[in-house]
């Protein structure tokens, strides 16, 4: 909860005041598809903290919408990294279940793939859109419910 949560919570306590002193901005929070749906691999206080991120992502967005900021958040799916792949090393056929159900690509996510996403939020391409959590998991995150 305290990086999850809080550490949102506090960093946008500070970017908000910031942003309103510049004339505006974007902010891009980083949920996971467990802030989407729950978590089917006993990941209660991960999920939870996640979807709080998603409660002050979407309020943050109403709130300041009018005032120029933009608050969207990602929800990667699993994909490489350092928490992620020492998990794939030691269960491989676990994850290969865990992929079969949380990505119809069959794959893990690259790291650039959310990187990519990230940048188009923040730019002036996605100027439109405001507090949306997007899933970038490589497919239906819909077989989770």
């Amino acid at each position: 909860m305290a990086t999850n949560l809080t550490g949102v919570f506090m960093s946008m306590k500070f970017e908000i005041p910031a942003m309103l002193a510049s004339g505006g901005g974007s902010i891009v929070n980083i949920l996971s598809i467990l802030g989407l749906e729950g978590s089917d691999i006993s990941h209660g206080p991960y999920a939870a903290s996640k979807h709080g991120v998603l409660g002050l992502t979407r309020t943050a967005a109403i709130d300041y919408a009018q005032q120029g900021i933009r608050v969207n958040a990602l929800c990667p799916g699993y994909c490489h990294s350092e928490m992620v792949d020492p998990y794939v090393e030691a269960e491989p056929a676990l994850f290969k279940r865990i992929l079969d159900r949380h990505s119809a690509m069959n794959r893990l996510g690259e790291s650039q793939e959310v990187a990519d996403a990230i940048e188009w939020l923040l730019s002036p391409q996605s100027s439109f859109v405001n507090g949306v959590a997007i899933p970038i998991d490589g497919g239906p995150t819909s077989r989770l419910v």
